[in-house]
């Protein structure tokens, strides 16, 4: 690590990389004065900054220098920022001191071809340069797309742009294609901005903590680093990848019916997810589920008793919670009278929509609460029960303007979900069950990967869309990867479904052929579960037992994935990723399940064949083990229920894919 200086300008390098360059004209780091508004509804937040004047902090201190330490100060009349610089084990790591509690913004070179990938969960697209991405935790979905597809849908649809879509999950770290990533420890608002050719900046709220600059040779050394800064803790239960979870809901007679059903049809059912496990709400939107976390025992009496006779059947049950209580329900009723729940700034409950009912959010920072939740309702209510997994949704609707127990909302806003993923972990950890137990979360930031034990990506429209539907899944994926966050899955078909918006045969099946390839395989039944097309019905069903079987039968592969996923490295990886050269990337959609398979989804309607660009290499053909040389583009046949997959002739599971029948 050295200073250079020339003049008034210094630039930092370190093993011969340019870190920053700092001058008069171009300083590193700078004050901002911006103005800023921000609103919310249905858990969808915006967020406007509009700069009124840089403070441009030109001068600069060296105030000690060597090899693995530097510090320096950068000020500007009254405003000065300290920055300590340590180097350790391919890290540089940014500690900072501001004066003023202001924004800032920082800034480092960057390149016309290079890539930017990242930012936590960002749909639609995997490289971010040319974009501006904002760090503030959304409810993903909007009214407006949903509206414009379906009532006025005589008019053509045009796909959001990068800029419109908000996320669940975003996070402060980013990788470079040349192989390097950068990561900010800041809670508050902020905006990356990626669209000149060559610089990037990044300013935020508050100044950050500090921030770290990770250097490797490869894509996978630059995970393993950023997981040793934020340890990956994501698993699945070994039951949970024998076979497919399917989603059905109506009451235990039904669920029981459908699973079995679906085994004597030759479908390995390891899991029902019954969300209405808790009861079942009826709205203007469909079918939702009843916000009170204890057993509906109209609907599923004798649930303990029920989930004894399915495992013994080797078929786990899973339920739902989220981190709120429907408006007079016993439990909210309950919290309400013990001071557990979020106010507002008059001091009475803070009441939020979803759809066309209220509900109060749980204070995840009063220590009542969050013990009544780990004890009473994640030990009591759903693992004494049987229950074996569960999705633990939403965490992304907390308001700036809320009263909480302990602490600034506006500031607890981002990692508001990290809060929640972190108290659902600590509740299963310490259940005599522990690993045997599994949830799944929607929303995230930064450290979310210490707690969650896989994400999923929220809900998406039911069709092949690139902006909401299918074609946001995998960049969402891909970018979470490069954050650090290794195991992801989302819903096969899509969850959102309004109007002429529905599931057909198609895309609930092409959904299935990529979700084979993912970490778990499970389904929903969307919001309007008797319009859409569900795994058991009868036209779906043999092409479900078949990719089902394929997904159970690659087990020890995918195993394999996850534990390397505890090393930071992605499950699932971009087409580049292995090569370590993004010229490479030839297909935004097509990706890597760890180093050995290559897959190709079919991502468009009517399709019944696909051109691909095989990687370097030598292939077989999962399907029907035909070999082929890679580095070349080949036309396949696609019909439907038949997923384009390829394996690696000499990689270490060849024998496992040889063996294996479709």
């Amino acid at each position: 690590m050295r200073i250079n200086r020339v003049g008034d300008s210094i630039s930092l390098t370190y093993k011969g990389r340019l870190v920053f360059n700092h001058s008069k004209e171009a300083p590193f780091i700078s004050g901002v004065d911006w103005d800023t508004k921000h609103s919310y509804i249905h858990g969808t937040f915006k967020f406007k900054a509009k700069v009124k004047k840089l403070v441009l902090l030109y001068n600069v201190s060296v105030i000690s220098e060597d090899s693995k330490k530097i510090e320096l100060t950068f000020t500007n009349d009254s405003t000065s920022v300290n920055v300590q610089i340590t180097a350790r084990d391919d890290i540089l790591v940014f500690s900072l001191d501001a004066n003023k509690d202001t924004a800032y913004r920082i800034t480092f070179p960057s390149t016309e071809s290079e890539g930017i990938f990242g930012g936590g969960e960002q749909f639609r697209q995997l490289n971010l340069k040319g974009e501006k991405v904002k760090n503030l935790v959304s409810e993903h979905i909007k009214i407006k797309p949903i509206v414009l597809k379906t009532i006025f849908n005589f008019l053509p649809y045009k796909p959001r742009e990068h800029k419109d879509i908000v996320t669940y999950a975003p996070m402060t770290t980013f990788m470079s294609s040349e192989k390097y990533a950068i990561r900010f420890d800041v809670d508050v608002y902020g905006e990356s901005d990626f669209q000149n050719e060559s610089y990037s900046t990044y300013t935020f709220e508050k100044c950050p903590r500090s921030f770290s600059i990770f250097y490797g040779d490869s894509f996978k050394e630059v995970n393993m680093l950023l997981n040793k800064d934020i340890e990956n803790r994501e698993y699945l239960p070994d039951w949970a990848y024998d076979g497919m979870i399917i989603g059905v809901q109506g009451g235990i007679e039904r669920v029981v019916e459908k699973a079995t059903s679906m085994i004597d049809q030759g479908v390995p059912v390891c899991g029902v997810w019954c969300q209405d496990w808790c009861g079942k709400k009826v709205t203007a939107a469909g079918s939702q589920v009843y916000w009170n976390w204890s057993q509906d025992k109209v609907r599923y009496p004798n649930l303990k008793e029920e989930i004894a006779k399915l495992k013994e059947k080797g078929v786990r049950f899973l339920g739902y919670i989220n981190p709120y209580l429907v408006k007079d329900g016993p439990m909210y009723n309950e919290c309400k009278e013990k001071g557990y729940l979020v106010k507002n700034k008059d001091g009475d409950i803070y009441h939020i929509k979803s759809t066309t009912f209220y509900a109060a959010m749980m204070d995840l920072t009063n220590e009542g609460m969050v013990q009544y939740l780990k004890e009473t309702i994640i030990k009591e209510n759903m693992l004494d029960l049987g229950i074996d997994g569960y999705m633990a949704d939403f965490g992304e609707y907390l308001p700036f303007d809320a009263v909480l127990h302990n602490g600034d909302a506006k500031e607890l806003h981002n990692i508001w979900p990290t809060i929640w993923a972190k108290i659902n972990r600590e509740a299963v950890d310490s259940h005599e069950r522990q690993k045997e137990v599994f949830f799944f979360t929607r929303s995230g930031y930064n450290g979310a990967q210490k707690y969650t034990t896989i994400m999923w990506n929220g809900d998406q429209h039911t069709d092949f869309s690139i902006d909401y539907g299918m074609g946001c899944v995998l960049p969402a994926t891909f970018n979470l990867g490069f954050s650090g966050m290794s195991a992801v899955h989302s819903d096969i078909g899509g969850f959102i479904s309004f109007a002429s918006l529905r599931r057909d045969e198609e895309i609930f099946i092409r959904w299935m052929e990529m979700n084979t390839f993912s970490p778990l395989l499970r389904s929903h039944e969307t919001i309007r579960p008797e319009l859409n097309t569900q795994p058991y019905d009868d036209n779906v069903v043999k092409a479900v037992g078949r990719l089902a079987r394929l997904h159970k039968a690659l087990k020890p592969y995918i195993k394999f994935c996850m534990e390397e996923a505890n090393k930071g490295i992605p499950v699932m990886r971009p087409d580049f990723y292995n090569s370590n050269d993004f010229s490479n990337h030839k297909d935004l959609y097509s990706f890597m399940l760890g180093d050995e398979i290559y897959v190709v989804p079919v991502m468009e309607s009517d399709a019944d064949e696909k051109t691909i660009h095989l990687p370097k290499g030598e292939w077989k053909n999962l399907i029907d083990k035909q070999e082929y040389e890679g580095g070349k583009t080949y036309t396949f046949n696609a019909p439907l229920g038949t997923p384009l997959a390829f394996y690696l002739v000499n990689g270490k599971h060849k024998d496992l894919f040889d063996e294996i029948e479709f």
